[in-house]
């Protein structure tokens, strides 16, 4: 049994924590002892493992202020992270020490950690480069961002271990980060295969899939096309609303009738993007004449979820570059066919023209992609069922948890985990 702690700055809604608690629900199986450290937990917006008592669940540093003056956010999120691995290093009571800590988008934290007394390993958990997700307008943002940027580089590779979701984060990764000599592992992202499993039961036995729709404004014999993510420009939902408006100009009015777009996505009102980027796809679905044929919906439950992909026709996955994509996965899972764009980590799990189609990022490619996938059940259901049978052999829980598993004991020694069991 080694101890184990998940340091993660906000445990929210969206891939990367999905991620965590996916790792933390498979060393949990392997015998572990895990717990969660975070800056922010709000336990009406969050996945439901860190909710029902699964892990402890510990929240530090929530009053420090996520931003100033609507600006400095990097900094603000560093500082609030820096003092969460204070407080994991000197202030978390000794019975509570832990052997590996894990952590993952914010590296600032690693210094710290391994100043700790007791010395924990540290694993970094690198979903993709920081320095690259921020915009990088004028001259003042790029002097800001230099020393954040430095931090980043050299706090990971101060890391014990360093994995990446993907090949094509591994390569911006050795693009990006070129002082370091660190050689990342890739570790894929996996479904938690048994809950989908569970959840499918429980909603047959209800019925649900057959006799009730999944939104009053969905009709039973609706072709749904699902689109989830954040709310967050990044993510390209525009593409599939301006795509679904190019569907409406191919098909006859009659079956266009049946087309609706449900957008579900992660939405938080303390987050300004959030509540103005859903605004603005409200505006862009009127602009297009859809409100017929779309729903916009903010943070739904796991079972919602569940429900909407068990019911969906299609998947559309919309952002470009995107370092890994655990909805595709998800999508697969559930046997629908994956409409991505041919870039980033969409390419390494889903196989065009097999499990589904990866697409230009236009509306003619992404279009043409739905319109083929409306016409042909046949092919449809044929690339479900291959998507189902990847993700089953490629991207299984079990492996996933085995892997990380095995490199969690790699990190400490056999005495080190003899210790933890004596103070137990």
């Amino acid at each position: 049994m080694v101890r184990v702690l998940f340091l993660h700055p906000d445990l929210g809604i969206g891939g990367a924590e999905r991620l965590v608690v996916d790792a933390a629900l498979a060393l949990k199986e392997r015998g572990h002892q895990v717990s969660f450290l975070t800056n922010h937990h709000d336990s009406t917006h969050c996945f439901k493992e860190t909710a029902d008592g699964t892990f402890p669940v510990h929240v530090v540093g929530d009053w420090l202020p996520r931003g100033l003056f609507g600006r400095f956010y990097a900094i603000c999120a560093y500082l609030r992270m820096l003092y969460a691995a204070i407080y994991a290093s000197f202030f978390m009571p000794q019975r509570e020490q832990v052997d590996v800590v894990v952590c993952d988008l914010i590296s600032v934290c690693i210094p710290v950690l391994r100043f700790a007394p007791h010395r924990p390993k540290v694993l970094f958990y690198c979903h993709f480069p920081d320095q690259l997700l921020s915009s990088r307008e004028g001259l003042l943002k790029r002097l800001y961002r230099l020393p954040i940027n430095w931090l980043e580089e050299h706090t990971i590779g101060l890391a014990d271990k360093v994995l990446v979701n993907s090949k094509f984060t591994l390569r911006v990764f050795q693009d990006t980060f070129r002082r370091l000599s660190t050689v990342p592992d890739v570790l894929y992202p996996s479904l938690h295969t048994q809950y989908f499993d569970q959840m499918q039961k429980k909603l047959e036995q209800r019925s649900a899939l057959l006799d009730e729709p999944v939104h009053p404004r969905v009709p039973l014999n609706a072709f749904i096309y699902l689109d989830i993510n954040r709310y967050e420009r990044k993510k390209n939902h525009a593409l599939a609303l301006h795509s679904l408006r190019l569907l409406g100009d191919m098909l006859p009015a009659t079956d266009f009738k049946r087309c609706r777009l449900i957008i579900a996505g992660g939405y938080d009102t303390r987050c300004m993007e959030n509540v103005e980027h859903f605004a603005e796809l409200e505006h862009l679905t009127e602009e297009l004449k859809l409100q017929d044929h779309v729903v916009l919906l903010r943070s739904p439950t796991d079972e919602e979820k569940c429900r909407l992909l068990f019911a969906a026709h299609c998947l559309l996955y919309t952002p470009e570059n995107e370092h890994f994509g655990i909805v595709p996965l998800e999508g697969m899972y559930c046997s629908k066919p994956v409409v991505a764009l041919n870039s980033g980590g969409p390419t390494e799990t889903v196989v065009s023209t097999s499990t589904g189609f990866l697409c230009e990022k236009t509306e003619k490619s992404f279009g043409g992609a739905m319109l083929q996938l409306f016409r042909d059940e046949q092919l449809r259901v044929k690339m479900g069922d291959q998507g189902h049978k990847r993700v089953q052999q490629k991207f299984s829980f079990q492996a996933f948890a085995d892997r990380l598993n095995g490199i969690i004991r790699d990190l400490v020694p056999i005495s080190r985990e003899s210790s933890a069991k004596k103070n137990k």
